[in-house]
């Protein structure tokens, strides 16, 4: 007579299958170099944890749930309902996903990315391969969803019902396009255009070199600041995220308060540039830039304002600006701007050292990174968003994303050059030698940046993932003139780029500047609406006097080039 064997016997073969499984998908990740290979140095794969008793337990929690799924499927029982998708998961909203067939895929996959994990935290040996191992996990789990596959997507299988097949087919000729160009397409391109409502802010593009274009923005007021403001952008994509159309251009709202404005148009690396390095940005960039706007002002000193990337850059350039007797600068203001990069957040994960040393022997003879690799980078951290959507809305569903003028900025990358990017990685985030005084040097100066004494503004964003907040609050351990901290809500962009005339979000104040970022934020007092009219009521106050504003761009020295936006902003990555 057969004897079925006991529910721990089954548990326990289960178990002993998940473990071999466990260690050929280590095996293969090993082997293709993949986001399974060992974290670093070596590291060996975590053990099984087959025999921790909470480890079990939450083993039989899984197969139990994984049973009562299959038995409210065949009718052996009520449909379970044993979880939802996290807060803020848009995947699984239409209700399709809730028919019997369709409910049960989407409970067994959100089961399973939950065990997978469980498995994670429980196998890693410490903190930092928990981290890594967690990571690529969930880009694993968000990658093998089954909305972002026609056969186990009931949207689109209804919507290919509805137009006999047509919108597979429009989806596949969309993806074949994207193909060809080397992106996803984020929003309706056609619907923008640098020059004719993005980057649209009135000015003149004063001075040129083979680096960046100086944009001076023309007046709006008839009376302006008589210290000007110098805007640093990040060099990584297009400077008009600070200028997008008229409505949410920071440019043009700085322009309206009075500033006489000037901004660094980075170019987009060509290969004959690609020799070019970190000390290059400083002198030939900053600097340079600094050195025209006093000429054509007529003033020693001069406000400034950086994002991003851009603010290293900055920061990177006072200490050598110091040695040289170069004192120009009134004010900093850093927004998202990272300087300690002790935990740089999720980003770090595709940066080791295997990068910088594959980069070694290019060093010499340069070359350029580009942009769409970096753009993927980026778009890799939020891939539910940012990929996958577009996997599904675009490929599956064959539809034409809506127009968005922020996306089509993100999708508008710019390459940099090859020794500046890796001295980047090298410097700031594997050694994070910015806390680290003289611990390198730039233009034959040793950078020290607890030797900033400038009055500073330090913007960050609460939802920030490229620039973690706290990470961001590390600044105000390096700068020892006095500082003001100001966090806003959301994210690196949004959180950003939020005008006052929108009335949106919040940020936080604290006058007070303690140790550790989470006392900060405890005592910080919740200010409605955006941030920029509290950095406008800090920077005014150290922009001196109001003066006639200037009748016309430039000088005899540097005479107007072309109007704005400029050349370099206009090129696009083939």
């Amino acid at each position: 007579m057969f004897n079925p064997p006991s529910f721990d016997a089954l548990l326990q073969q289960l178990n002993e299958a998940q473990r071999q499984w466990w260690q050929q998908w280590a095996q293969a990740g090993v082997a293709s170099g993949g986001a399974t290979a060992p974290v670093s140095g070596g590291a060996a794969w975590p053990a099984w944890p087959g025999t921790d008793p909470e480890w079990l337990s939450r083993q039989t929690d899984f197969y139990r749930a994984q049973l009562d799924l299959w038995l409210g499927l065949v009718g052996a029982k009520a449909p379970a309902r044993l979880i939802e998708p996290e807060k803020g998961d848009r995947r699984f909203n239409a209700p399709e996903w809730e028919e019997p067939l369709f409910s049960f895929i989407k409970q067994n996959y959100l089961l399973t990315a939950k065990w997978l994990m469980d498995s994670v935290s429980a196998a890693a040996s410490d903190e930092a391969t928990r981290e890594k191992l967690a990571f690529f996990t969930r880009q694993y789990i968000d990658a093998i969803s089954p909305a972002n596959f026609a056969l186990t997507n009931p949207e689109v299988l209804k919507l290919a019902a509805e137009t006999n097949g047509e919108s597979l087919a429009d989806g596949m000729k969309k993806l074949l396009a994207d193909v060809q160009k080397g992106s996803i397409t984020m929003t309706d391109e056609r619907e923008f255009e640098v020059g004719r409502n993005l980057a649209v802010t009135p000015g003149t593009v004063v001075f040129e070199n083979e680096l960046f274009q100086l944009l001076q923005y023309t007046p709006s007021t008839g009376q302006v600041f008589e210290t000007p403001l110098l805007i640093v952008p990040p060099c990584v994509n297009k400077y008009y995220i600070m200028d997008l159309q008229p409505e949410n251009s920071m440019v043009r709202w700085i322009v309206e308060q009075g500033y006489t404005t000037f901004l660094v148009s980075w170019r987009s690396i060509p290969p004959e540039l690609g020799k070019l390095k970190w000390d290059d940005y400083v002198a030939d960039g900053v600097i340079q830039a600094a050195e025209v706007v006093r000429e054509i002002i007529r003033r020693d000193k001069m406000n400034v304002l950086s994002f991003c990337i851009g603010g290293e850059l900055l920061a990177t350039a006072i200490p050598v600006m110091q040695a040289r007797g170069l004192d120009w600068f009134e004010s900093l203001t850093l927004m998202t701007v990272m300087l300690d990069h002790t935990d740089p957040g999720d980003i770090k994960h595709f940066i080791d050292w295997n990068v910088v040393r594959t980069r070694e022997p290019m060093l010499e003879s340069g070359g350029v990174i580009s942009g769409k690799e970096l753009a993927r980078t980026f778009s890799a951290l939020r891939a539910n968003d940012l990929i996958w959507n577009y996997v599904v809305n675009n490929y599956l569903k064959g539809q034409t994303p809506p127009p968005f003028d922020l996306l089509y900025w993100n999708n508008d990358s710019a390459n940099l050059a090859l020794p500046m990017h890796t001295f980047f990685l090298e410097n700031m985030y594997l050694n994070n030698n910015l806390v680290k005084p003289g611990s390198f040097s730039l233009c034959g100066v040793p950078i020290d940046l607890t030797r900033i004494d400038l009055p500073s503004y330090v913007f960050a964003a609460r939802e920030d993932h490229i620039v973690p907040w706290r990470s961001a609050y590390g600044t105000t351990r390096l700068f020892r003139g006095p500082l003001r901290f100001v966090l806003g809500a959301s994210g690196h962009i949004a959180g950003t780029i939020n005008p006052v005339s929108a009335n949106k979000r919040n940020y936080w104040v604290n006058d007070a500047l303690p140790e550790a970022p989470e006392q900060w934020f405890e005592a910080a007092q919740s200010r409605p609406g955006s941030w920029w009219q509290d950095w406008h009521d800090w920077l005014a106050p150290r922009s001196g006097k109001l003066v006639a504003a200037p009748k016309k761009p430039g000088s005899k020295q540097h005479a107007p080039i072309e109007p704005a936006p400029g050349r370099y902003v206009k090129a696009r990555l083939d």
